[in-house]
This record gives structure tokens, sequence and C-alpha cells, in this order.
């Protein structure tokens, strides 16, 4: 498909979009939380966590006809990955394309977030960086990559929605770094001073810690699952998903 073409234009509007509303999503769940919880951070992480899952599951389910939803630059390195072999998936050129238009919606998502609760536009303050917290960003994205991975192989894209949204809220509480998970959106949430933010400084390490996650899952699942692999060899759909249209991956 020609990246100038119609279709390839509204699979990035899709992308700028969905990404946009879930980092707004993120965002703005996080600073209701910080409003209406003021001095109890765990009722806050359920309030923010349960709003992200949910979102991002809808999310999905009305943008993954157009676009794959994947709202994530590592979801969509993975489907040129994964697609390859197969003569499917995305190029890495769109790949670059998909990336742009998560990064710019994810901005965008933060300024309408601090806007909806008038919390004034400046960079976070927020620190995040330490061992572990880089320890639960490989963690984090390599279970959402494997996650993906094992829908795509085992031909299971419609449960993308569900699946990811519940492992997306569930490792806000099983990691040290609350599940960011995800490059376009880390950038994005440095965009806010508030309960989900990240100060700029920070930002790097968490998403060399993203990518080395996303590797290792990548790897580790092609193998683990090579067998299915071998079984879809002959099937028109690429690994996630036709045309890029059916590739329901994403995340946080």
């Amino acid at each position: 498909m020609h990246q100038a073409s119609p279709v390839f234009a509204r699979r990035l509007f899709a992308e700028f979009l969905g990404t946009g509303l879930l980092v707004t999503v993120i965002v703005g769940s996080g600073i209701a939380a910080q409003q209406l919880s003021p001095s109890e951070t765990g009722l806050q992480l359920l309030e923010n966590s349960t709003a992200t899952a949910l979102g991002l599951a809808v999310l999905i389910l009305m943008l993954g006809p157009v676009s794959g939803a994947h709202f994530n630059p590592l979801v969509s390195l993975a489907d040129w990955f994964l697609g390859r072999r197969l003569g499917a998936g995305l190029t890495l050129s769109e790949v670059g394309a998909y990336t742009i238009a998560q990064c710019a919606g994810g901005i965008l998502g933060a300024v309408l977030a601090n806007v909806m609760f008038d919390v004034g536009q400046q960079l976070s303050t927020n620190h995040r960086v330490g061992g572990g917290h880089l320890v639960g960003e490989v963690v984090a994205t390599a279970g959402l990559i494997a996650l993906i991975f094992a829908l795509a192989r085992t031909k299971r894209g419609l449960l993308a929605a569900p699946a990811v949204g519940a492992y997306i809220g569930a490792a806000y509480w099983f990691t040290s770094s609350t599940s960011f998970a995800n490059p376009a959106v880390t950038i994005a949430r440095a965009f806010t001073d508030t309960f989900a933010g990240i100060r700029p400084g920070d930002v790097p390490a968490f998403v060399v810690a993203q990518l080395l996650g996303a590797i290792a899952a990548t790897y580790v699942f092609r193998w683990l699952l090579s067998p299915m692999t071998m079984e879809l060899k002959d099937s028109s759909q690429g690994d996630l998903g036709k045309e890029g249209r059916g590739r329901q991956g994403v995340a946080h």
C-alpha cells in the first residue's frame, strides 16, 4: 500500500487520535484521582489504573479496524518484525510514520488533559528513574509484547482489547514503574506536571528499558511459539492482521 494513499492517511490519523485519547485518559484520570483522593496514593493508583485499562480496551475496539490500534511505536516495530518473513505487516518507513503520529498525538493528548483540568502547561518534575523502575519497565514491556505476539501467532486478535486492557491494568500494580511500556506515551507524559507525569530527563532511560523488554520478548516468544508460526506460513493474513487493519495490539 502506497504511503501517500488515503487509506494510509486514515491509518495514520487513527494512530494519532488513538494515542492522543489514550494519553488524555491516563493523564486526565491521574489528575482527577489527585483531586478526588488527595491523601490516598493507593486509591489514586486504583482510580488511574482502572480508567486506563477500560479506556485502552475501548480505544482498541474503536480504532483497531482502521489502523490496528497500535498506539505504541514498539507494537508497530513488532508488527514489522513479525510480518517481514510473510511479506505482511508494516514496512520500516510505515513504522516511522506511525511513530511520528503516535508521539504527536500523545503530546497533544497530555496538553488536552491539562486544559480540561486547568492545571497549566508545564513539563513534569516527577522523578521516576531508579534501578527498580527501569527493571519494571523491561518487565512491563516484555509482558505486553509477549501478549501481543501470542495473540497474533494463535490467531486470537479479537481478544486484544480485553486482554491488553487487563494486562496494562494489572501491570500498573505489579511493576515498580506503574507500567509505561510505551515510548510515545512516555514522551507525552513528560508534558504534564501531574500524577501521571515523568520528568523529561528520565524519559530516555525509560525508552531504552522498554526497547530492551520488547527485544527480549520478541526473540523468546518467537522461539517459544515457533511450531505455531510454521502452521501459519500459508495464511494470507499477516502476523498482526491483514493490511494493517486487523493488527490489534497496543498499549499503555
